[in-house]
């Protein structure tokens, strides 16, 4: 997933720049590896810059003080633009370079939210966040503003490329932000997405918050690994799991055989954050619908998907349906396999499979009919290796050379910083953080976190992009290195696709660069390169017996796992689109009178076309895609039929996965370009051809 900081609406993707000021802090002199980084970028004409992190909940406040400071006197620049005057550079530029310089704070200050180690610090963050989102969302509204780009458009200049595309962007930003009613209704308008922000904020702190501790006997966690048990342990004959740290709860549902045990885990995850945020949901889900319907729109799905690829809600709903109905026979021929697994291990007849169950039984269902066990595949995958092995074939496909540097400032002491450079040339690309492995306050999931945007600055230079990766792999312990599922190193080889496409950006406009794609595309460039995890000659490249590095993954375990991949990909999607069908249906049926009826109809959607939910839980409450994919999580179905169809350009390629031609093509026509053309052509210039959905069929065994 990559997350930027800007989720509400608007400049909210439309208005970046002015010279914001923040705190100069000492943070230690940066590395010689740094600075002559930083001297090479100057020599192309580029800038590196190491961000400066508050530490303190005064730097935070004066952050806030100074970007609002600075942020007006930009407007006020911009406003007093005489209409004969206005330009393209003093009025529709100097807006996005106004949130450019606001993105810096605005994505700093999120990335401080979910990974700094100082609660106060993580608090004072989010206040900040909720505080700046109702200002930024008012910088719609500066009727002055608006009047001196209005002025601009109007004198139909003749633009071409990225150029014609910011104008044209910018005035449809206006428009959905209500600019075209009445003051009345403009106002209102503006007062609820104000209102909105602060809540999204409120609901998406509370699922990072969100923690619960299960206690267990040892007999209670039979089949779980022993390795897991040791790092668990608290007592005697006490085991705590932690049911918000992801790797926790997979371990346990995948293995536990005790089912209570496992409705137990299913229970708590599923009620995370519930009592915080199931109000929330029934404030956020009909103020939406009231900013959608105010603005002339039927519901908020359709407002949302209008800038998306997909256009409507309707077009999202019917791809979901029409998946669904496909995957009808292959979703349930795989419950009738499950169930009779567990009318054999039971002795019960009438043996059914539960929410709780379908981890487990299809972790069986490897082992037994497929002979692959996740547990015991981890020991070809320790972190370090992974880690290298994808760096080198990253490195080899796209041209590049990473360099790891010193971090200036870490705000955890494992902390990682890399420089990215073009092989050939060695012009600086940018920089990413690692930060990789769990800890109490931390953001629970995986994600790639932009720090910094690519964009041409006014001075003519190009500010290089800085990213971070926050992930949660299961830590090292005394007795062996971090060791990763198969599903881990996935996730890695995604995340970081993420960084790729936000690093080696060439896009003019900030609000073009890297991954501000439409939402059902941004997935896809990193769903693709998931395919690269089942592929032996890659993985032959990095994954070995931690003990002994001369044994590889075997041919027929490989088979086998790919095999079992297929005998359960209709489970795995039927859930996907349950998320995204639950999504979509808030997003159309919920409004003000009906607003008690969220986690009624959430549990009921995800039940009919997933699985039921157990009684009395909330998943809703913690499913943090409701907020930064409000309306989108069908995005990732809609991306992965697009990533399928280019993963075979590698696929028919003279190289396979490692084809440098395939890769700097990906480079050129997807990464650089971003969103600074429309992403229907990059992604035909890429493929060579017309879009085909024949690939993701296959791949979900749809016939």
């Amino acid at each position: 997933m990559s997350l930027k900081f800007l989720s509400f609406v608007a400049l909210v993707a439309v208005l970046s720049g002015c010279t914001c000021t923040r705190p100069t802090r000492k943070t230690g002199p940066g590395t010689d590896a740094l600075r002559k980084f930083q001297e090479r970028a100057a020599r192309y004409h580029a800038v590196v810059s190491v961000p400066t992190f508050e530490t303190s909940t005064n730097e935070i406040l004066a952050t806030f003080t100074n970007t609002l400071d600075a942020g007006n006197a930009a407007l006020d620049r911009i406003g007093k633009v005489s209409p004969g005057k206005a330009t393209f550079d003093n009025t529709v530029r100097a807006l996005d370079d106004l949130g450019f310089q606001l993105a810096l704070v605005a994505n700093r200050l999120s990335l401080i939210e979910q990974t700094s180690t100082n609660a106060a610090v993580r608090d004072a963050a989010t206040d900040t966040i909720k505080r700046l989102s109702a200002w930024m969302v008012g910088l719609d509204y500066r009727e002055d503003v608006y009047a001196a780009v209005k002025a601009y458009a109007d004198t139909r200049p003749r633009l071409a490329g990225e150029d014609a595309k910011l104008l044209s962007e910018t005035m449809r930003d206006y428009r959905r932000a209500g600019l075209g009613l009445a003051k009345a209704d403009r106002d209102e308008v503006e007062r609820m997405r104000k209102e909105l922000t602060g809540l999204e904020t409120d609901f998406e702190n509370n699922v990072t918050k969100a923690h619960q501790e299960l206690k267990f006997t040892k007999a209670e966690l039979d089949g779980v690994p022993e390795d897991f048990l040791q790092q668990t342990k608290t007592g005697d004959d006490e085991y705590t799991i932690k049911v918000n740290i992801t790797w926790h709860y997979m371990t346990v549902m995948e293995n536990a055989r005790r089912e209570d045990t496992r409705k137990r885990v299913e229970t708590g995850r599923d009620n995370l954050a519930r009592e915080q945020n199931i109000p929330l949901l029934e404030k956020i889900i009909p103020l939406r619908d009231d900013i959608a319907r105010k603005l002339g729109y039927r519901n908020y799905a359709d407002y949302a998907i209008e800038i998306r690829m997909a256009k409507t809600g309707g077009t999202a709903i019917d791809f979901l349906e029409r998946l669904r109905t496909g995957l009808q026979p292959k979703f349930d021929a795989e419950l009738e396999e499950f169930r009779r697994l567990k009318i054999a291990e039971t002795g019960n007849t009438n043996a059914q499979i539960h929410l709780w169950d379908w981890r487990y039984f299809a972790n069986q269902l490897r082992k037994q009919k497929y002979n692959v066990d996740s547990e015991q595949l981890r020991v070809y995958f320790p972190y370090q290796p992974v880690l290298d092995g994808m760096f080198r074939i990253y490195q080899s496909i796209f041209g590049l050379k990473f360099e790891r540097i010193q971090p200036p400032y870490k705000w955890i002491g494992d902390l990682q910083l890399y420089a990215v450079s073009d092989a050939s040339t060695g012009e600086p690309l940018g920089l990413f953080y690692l930060d990789m492995f769990p800890r109490e306050g931390k953001y629970n999931h995986f994600a790639e976190f932009g720090i910094i945007d690519g964009k041409r600055l006014p001075d003519g230079r190009y500010q290089r992009p800085v990213v971070a990766l926050v992930c949660n792999f299961p830590a090292p312990t005394g007795d062996h290195p971090s060791l990763m599922s198969h599903d881990d190193v996935t996730t890695i080889f995604h995340e970081f696709g993420h960084a790729m496409h936000a690093i080696l950006t060439r896009a003019k406009y900030s609000r073009f660069s890297g991954t501000s794609v439409p939402q059902d595309f941004v997935e896809a460039p990193s769903q693709m390169l998931e395919n690269w995890t089942w592929d032996k000659k890659v993985l032959d490249s990095f994954a070995a017996d931690y003990r002994d590095p001369s044994k590889k993954i075997p041919a027929e375990i490989l088979a086998q796992l790919k095999a079992s991949r297929l005998a359960t990909e209709g489970t795995v999607y039927r859930r996907q689109l349950g998320f995204g069908l639950t999504d979509l249906t808030l997003h159309t049926e919920i409004h003000d009178d009906n607003a008690g009826e969220v986690l009624p109809l959430s549990n009921r959607t995800l039940g009919e076309v997933f699985l039921p939910v157990p009684e009395n839980t909330a998943f809703v409450a913690y499913f943090g895609h409701i907020i930064g994919y409000g309306a989108g999580y069908y995005g990732y179905a809609w991306s992965d039929a697009i990533a399928a169809d280019m993963a075979t350009v590698f696929e028919n390629s003279p190289d396979g996965y490692f084809d440098k031609q395939a890769g700097m093509r990906l480079r050129k026509e997807i990464y650089e370009v971003g969103d600074s053309r429309d992403v229907n052509v990059s992604i035909e210039k890429f493929l060579g051809r017309p879009r085909s959905i024949e690939p993701f069929l296959k791949k979900i065994g749809v016939k």
